[in-house]
């Protein structure tokens, strides 16, 4: 068989696996990104395929890219500031999680400021992403949906200011370029936007989404190159578009956020097909198996009970029910392996911690669907939504 016809057939094959199999496996409440990453590594590991691939390495970037920026989309500004005292108290709780499992982690894993912090927001800061995805099949009520959500993407903010200052702050004048470039950023969206709706979109109807979508990409390839990876700017981007929408609406109605979605539900397999082809035997060591399995020991049960706890002071409810809110918010899938994979890249972090990290948010991010008895993190609802339990 000619090699280039062999090659066809291995990326028929990974197209059969990522999008048919992944979904087949989610009426055994197996989620798809999960199944998606077993593939990279029985692909990578397991066959010797597709390990360096430019082709997934693009498809990963346009995943990560646009699922942050949908997630900047789903910023409700309004519902934030109404509920601005309660928000403000989580953000405390989380920055205060964050830096006690950072000082846990520099002590007995022996770990700088820097990455301890990187390895405490792997731990700690939910998947929105994912969890968005999951909601509408959740057990919860209408008003705990709206909750979970608020909290899930306040901490992502919190955690992406966070990361932004851990990987910046070894100059002083590093991270003052940063945070002048992300202001800059901040700044002249609103005046691309607007030139965009009144003097390209007119002539140019239809292509709304477009236009997102490279705002996005080039918005996170200008942080990567910043050293503060995809995700920032893409959902900078998305924040910039949602805080417009009412002034812009032409910019992105129902039509645009669903083929945001969808266009997300597509490549982000690619991601974590990514992420799977990267790990080596070293990720799977006894000592990873050890290491995952204390992080799950330990920090699991510490967020259901930071939850459950802040649930019966601010709202008077019961801890069981507090306890359920809790496991909505544990799946760390997206976070975990982004920030896995800059301890690797930039920190130089041993295999040992970068498996028990990503045996980690497996477990966590499978306990909803066992817990709760329902599927999460479909990945690709048809109607851009999540669906309907």
């Amino acid at each position: 068989m000619p090699e280039n016809l062999a090659n066809e057939y291995k990326y028929v094959l990974l197209i059969v696996g990522l999008f048919f199999g992944a979904k087949y496996l989610q009426r055994f409440r197996l989620p798809g990104a999960v199944t998606c990453l077993g593939i990279g590594v029985a692909f990578g590991l397991g066959l010797g395929w597709f390990t360096h691939d430019p082709v997934i390495e693009i498809f990963a970037v346009l995943g990560i890219s646009v699922l942050f920026l949908f997630a900047g989309m789903e910023l409700d500004v309004a519902e934030m500031r109404r509920d601005a005292r309660l928000l403000g108290g989580h953000v405390l709780m989380q920055a205060a999680a964050v830096l006690t499992v950072a000082a846990l982690a520099g002590r007995f894993l022996d770990l700088p400021l820097r990455p301890a912090l990187i390895v405490a927001l792997a731990l700690v800061t939910p998947s929105t992403g994912f969890i968005l995805d999951s909601l509408a099949r959740l057990p919860i009520s209408e008003r705990e949906r709206g909750w979970v959500k608020s909290r899930a993407i306040g901490t992502e903010i919190v955690a992406l200011i966070i990361l932004l200052f851990a990987l910046q702050s070894e100059s002083a004048s590093r991270l003052g370029v940063s945070l002048g470039a992300i202001v800059l950023m901040i700044a002249v969206l609103p005046l691309v936007f607007r030139i965009f709706v009144r003097l390209v979109l007119p002539h140019a109807p239809g292509t709304e989404f477009a236009f997102l979508v490279v705002m996005a990409l080039v918005a996170a390839l200008a942080t990567k190159k910043l050293g503060v990876y995809y995700l920032v700017g893409a959902f900078v981007v998305g924040v910039s578009e949602q805080r417009l929408r009412t002034k812009l609406p032409m910019l992105a109605g129902d039509g645009t956020m669903k083929a945001v979605h969808l266009f997300a539900s597509f490549f982000i397999p690619f991601y974590f097909l990514k992420a799977g082809l990267g790990l080596q035997a070293g990720h799977f060591s006894r000592e990873a198996f050890l290491i995952g399995g204390i992080f799950v020991a330990v920090v699991v049960p510490l967020r259901l009970v930071l939850v459950a706890g802040y649930r019966a002071v601010t709202a008077r409810q019961p801890l069981r029910d507090g306890l359920r809110l809790g496991t909505t918010l544990l799946p760390t899938l997206v976070f975990t392996i982004v920030l896995a994979g800059i301890l690797e890249e930039r920190f130089a972090a041993r295999p040992a911690l970068v498996g028990g990290l990503v045996l980690y948010t497996l477990a966590n991010t499978l306990m909803p669907s066992i817990l709760l008895g329902q599927r999460t993190g479909d990945l690709a609802p048809l109607d851009g939504r999540p669906e309907a339990a």
